[in-house]
């Protein structure tokens, strides 16, 4: 189950932060991972498999976009979350 009060809370940037770009990452990335271990037991649900594919494209636009505006942050939030990132950007 995810604990989305203590994930907003740790990548929140001020008290009443619930939407900037990285705690929205943050919250897609523990449904991914969520949803990834559910796949592991489940592996004919073909609707979570689409599910999971539909939350990595929302997370890897986000992620774009974050690297794009604030490219410092998207290293931090990319190291703390264990996200591999691409080779698009070389700075």
């Amino acid at each position: 189950m995810i604990d989305k009060k203590q994930t907003i809370q740790s990548h929140a940037k001020h008290g009443a932060d619930t939407g900037s770009t990285a705690v929205q990452i943050a919250l897609l990335t523990e449904r991914i991972n969520n949803l990834s271990v559910h796949l592991t037991a489940n592996k004919k649900d073909k609707h979570g498999q689409r599910g999971l594919q539909l939350l990595n494209g929302q997370r890897r636009r986000l992620l774009k976009y974050l690297e794009r505006t604030s490219y410092d942050e998207y290293i931090a939030l990319t190291d703390q979350l264990k996200i591999r990132r691409g080779q698009r950007i070389v700075r």
